[in-house]
């Protein structure tokens, strides 16, 4: 008597007009679950006022939920103070599977393959050998090279490029490596990585190899490249791009200070930042030449370092004035930067160019897809301006 429901149950699943209704039932059951397993942990309904309360609703969270029936989408509820997420909507795994997302996970996180080999252990499982380790980080690989090799579409007037440095083994040595990490905002506002590489060198011809990789994929519209101080790289923006070169004004003002003592860097500093509280291109301009004529008796190497940078650092400024704080440094990658280093100073020294790209590769993804969650990265004022594919205007009068 049991097995005839559970046929049937089976049977509605491959129906497809059947299935929309099952959907529908396990989205309102699920989303009724959350909801009260959320005013649980509130100690209070949505809108009520007590004294008892704990927590407090802010808004939600949209994810896809893969069940038998279909994909069902799903509203998560999201709190003021922590973090909900319901353990339902995992899917049940095999002590295989779960032991592929462990270790998949401990590597991302730069645990060492013996770290691994401990823990596994340690939740009551036998060790795990070199070759399982190699076949499941082949599966961490396919995800990563999905992602940096996926199509760019429209256009993107920022890129910001930026370098960190790691170890890693060649031919018997160790040597450094640059990691390349560029990032973007569309027309839309929105900002994504698009793409990474690792080279032992930065000259030009690595740069332009690595711009055109971006081309092929897709990029369009770059309008300027924001990054430090990199001759190989400015060429190749203006050759590969036709994109405008934006030297970052913090980088900059620290090799500018190294040229004054510690007793006057505070009024050297003062004196330049004179130059970027100005409102426009020409009286930005005007003001760098009165200050840099202002530093040449007493701090000649400065004032030449400024006659040289004036074009670069000041570019920006013929950008819209809505952009211009965050597209004057690289300040936007440092954050992404500093969370790369904390996770590859783990690991050492990699065992080669491969394993870098696999661990910097998850993390980058891992932050896009927080950064398509997060609200509008730029305002859309004046973003359309930049853009190559502008909407027509037909005139109002015909002839």
């Amino acid at each position: 008597m049991m097995a005839k429901p559970s046929i049937a149950l089976s049977e509605l699943l491959e129906k497809g007009a059947d299935s929309d209704l099952l959907r529908e039932m396990i989205q309102h059951i699920v989303q009724r679950v959350m909801e009260m397993d959320v005013e649980n942990i509130c100690a209070a309904s949505y809108g009520e006022r007590s004294p008892e309360r704990q927590n407090s609703r802010n808004g939600y969270r949209e994810r896809l939920w893969e069940t038998r029936a279909g994909s069902v989408n799903v509203k998560i509820p999201k709190l003021r103070s922590g973090s909900y997420f319901p353990a339902f909507l995992e899917p049940r795994r095999t002590a295989e599977k779960a032991l592929a997302a462990v270790i998949q996970e401990a590597y991302i996180q730069g645990v060492s393959t013996r770290s691994v080999d401990e823990l596994v252990k340690a939740m009551g499982m036998t060790g795990i050998s070199k070759s399982q380790v190699s076949r499941l980080c082949a599966e961490i690989d396919e995800r990563v090279n999905a992602f940096l090799d996926r199509p760019i579409e429209g256009d993107w007037p920022y890129l910001w490029i930026d370098a960190t440095y790691v170890k890693s083994r060649e031919a018997g040595r160790i040597v450094a490596k640059a990691v390349i990490i560029a990032v973007a905002v569309n027309t839309e506002g929105v900002r994504e990585v698009l793409g990474m590489a690792v080279n032992p060198s930065e000259a030009e011809t690595f740069w332009s190899d690595f711009l055109r990789s971006l081309t092929r994929r897709g990029l369009r519209g770059v309008k300027l490249v924001i990054s430090d101080a990199h001759e190989g790289l400015k060429a190749a923006a203006a050759k590969v791009l036709g994109a405008t070169w934006q030297r970052c004004k913090v980088h900059f003002l620290r090799n500018a200070l190294a040229h004054a003592g510690k007793g006057q860097r505070q009024m050297v500093l003062a004196a330049i930042n004179t130059v970027f509280a100005q409102d426009s291109f020409d009286s930005a301009i005007a003001q760098w030449r009165v200050v840099a004529d202002q530093l040449r008796p007493k701090f000649q190497k400065l004032s030449e370092l400024m006659d040289g940078a004036e074009a670069d650092v000041l570019a920006y400024m013929s950008f819209p004035k809505a952009h211009r704080t965050q597209i004057h440094t690289t300040n936007p990658l440092e954050r992404l930067n500093a969370e790369i280093k904390r996770r590859t100073d783990v690991v050492g020294i990699f065992p080669n160019s491969a394993a870098v790209t696999r661990l910097v590769g998850a993390l980058l993804l891992e932050q896009n897809d927080e950064w398509q969650l997060q609200r509008r990265y730029m305002q859309l004022e004046g973003l359309q301006s930049l853009s190559n594919n502008q909407p027509a205007r037909l005139s109002a009068v015909v002839n």
